[in-house]
This record gives structure tokens, C-alpha cells and sequence, in this order.
């Protein structure tokens, strides 16, 4: 009886992985891998082995999420036309795009931003076993001034600018920098995922932007200041980009039946802006 039991296991264990796009090997992920990962508590700290790097994380479906975008659908899949292209990451959280780009163009100049201590900690760990070139790591915020600014430190992606510090939430002072102080030459790419302050930075740099080849961004909004995304658009069209929208995050399932829901925006959008044609 139990090895009845046994082989029905193993048969349904071989029939999920059969199911799992084959694309996910790239990331090296497996059926019980990403069990694994989505399953982790909150603040278990981890080694995850990418195909030889190790990636240390603390929360595990953040991390799994992260290597599904990046490495299995290759959203940051840029064919530059050069063997060193210039990117600034701003949001690098614990580096995976980064390091992405990186193994894909190993002479590329990277400047990484990234303003919590904790994610930080860990980007410098999973940056610094390769013994790249050309990475510099900043310990700050990007925004549209140089200035020190209160922050909500929560060790995932969801760290952001505290816009309406109050009691009920710890936050502390980082240090941010101004995007445009980085846009007075060509940049081959920036990717922008700052936890809603992209309106605000984009607003400062516009007459800058024809200085970008390739921009990403990950807006973050809300029904009540829609004017935020309908203002990116026009900026984004005026620097000369097209644009190609994807859902971040799946927020509501039935937009007009819009149910109470534990997210803090009603939009996450994935925009990939790029000149047309090249």
C-alpha cells in the first residue's frame, strides 16, 4: 500500500513539472523549488542558487516573483548596440536586475540605487561575488532633489518615500539624489521602480529624457490621481519614446466589481518605453 501511495506521488510530482515552462530552467527553478520559495515565511533569510550565483534574500516570494520576471520572461531583454552600455538602476532592491544585466553584458557601467539598509546589505552581497567592474552601489533614494528625505525601511520591495510620515509608522532618514543630476550624457538605459515617487522624478528630468535610449518604469498608482499616468505618458511621448504597457500586479480581478483588497495601489503597471523605429 504505501508504495501504491508512493508511486501516485511521484506520478503527480512528474506531471507538475511537466506543466512548468521550460524557460523557468533559466532562473533554475524546479516544481519544488518554486514551492519552496512561495511558501517562506516573511523575513527568512536564505541562499538562493542562480544557475551558480548565489543570491542571499530574505523574503522568498518576493524573490520568486522577481526571478520569474526577470530571468523567465526577460522583461529587461535590451539588444544594445554596444558591448558596454551605461544603466542606472534606480530601485536595485537586492540586485537581481542588475545582475541580470550584467551577465548579459558583463562590461556594462551600472550605477545601482538603492536607499534601504537591508535590501542593501544583501545587494552588496550578491553583487560583489562575481568580481564585476563597473558596478557602483548608492545607498540612496532617487528623487527630484538632493536632499535627505524620511523613509519606511521594510526590507522588501514595498520600501518607499514615507509621504505623510505620522506615528503609527517607523520610518527613517535617507539620503536622495537627484535623477537629472545623472542624464547630462547618453544613457543606454534606466529603470525606474521607486514605490510611487516615478511621477515626481519624471516630472524633474523631462527635458532630459531624449538623453535616454531605453526607459522602464513601474508606476505605482491610484484611481484618485490618475492625472499622475496620464501625465507620464505625455512625458514620456514628448522625450520621443513609444510605449508598451503590461500589468505589474494584478490588483483586481473584476475592475468594475472592485473588491476590498490588502494592496496599496490601485495600479502597478509595468512601462517599457523605447524609439520607434530602432
Amino acid at each position: 500500500m504505501g508504495k501504491f501511495f508512493t508511486n501516485i506521488i511521484r506520478g503527480i510530482v512528474m506531471r507538475f513539472q511537466k506543466k512548468i515552462n521550460p524557460y523557468y530552467k533559466k532562473a533554475g527553478l524546479s516544481w519544488f523549488k518554486i514551492k519552496y520559495l512561495k511558501h517562506l515565511p516573511y523575513n527568512h533569510r536564505g541562499v538562493y542558487n542562480l544557475n551558480g550565483t548565489k543570491i542571499h534574500f530574505t523574503n522568498g516570494p518576493e524573490l520568486l516573483h522577481s526571478l520569474e520576471e526577470i530571468f523567465v520572461s526577460d522583461i529587461y531583454n535590451i539588444q544594445f548596440d554596444k558591448p558596454n552600455p551605461y544603466i542606472i538602476d534606480c530601485g536595485a532592491n537586492i540586485g537581481l536586475a542588475t545582475i541580470y544585466l550584467k551577465k548579459r553584458y558583463p562590461d556594462a557601467k551600472i550605477i545601482a540605487f538603492e536607499p534601504d539598509i537591508n535590501n542593501f546589505d544583501l545587494l552588496k552581497k550578491n553583487t560583489s561575488q562575481q568580481n564585476w567592474k563597473d558596478i557602483e552601489l548608492r545607498m540612496e533614494a532617487i528623487w527630484k532633489e538632493d536632499t535627505t528625505l524620511n523613509f519606511i525601511v521594510e526590507g522588501t520591495m514595498g520600501s518607499k518615500i514615507a509621504s505623510n510620515p505620522n506615528s503609527d509608522v517607523e520610518y527613517v532618514q535617507v539620503k536622495a539624489c537627484r535623477l537629472r543630476n545623472f542624464l547630462n550624457r547618453n544613457v543606454d538605459f534606466v529603470k525606474l521602480d521607486i514605490e510611487g515617487a516615478e511621477y515626481e522624478v519624471l516630472k524633474d528630468c523631462a527635458d532630459l529624457l531624449n538623453q535616454v535610449d531605453y526607459l522602464f518604469i513601474e508606476f505605482h498608482g491610484h484611481f484618485s490621481k490618475m492625472f499622475e499616468l496620464n501625465s507620464i505618458f505625455e512625458i514620456v511621448s514628448k522625450a520621443g519614446f513609444s510605449y508598451y504597457i503590461k500589468e505589474a500586479t494584478s490588483v483586481f480581478e473584476t475592475p468594475f466589481n472592485r473588491k476590498e483588497t490588502s494592496i496599496q495601489y490601485d495600479l502597478q503597471l509595468n512601462i517599457f518605453c523605447f524609439k520607434y523605429p530602432n
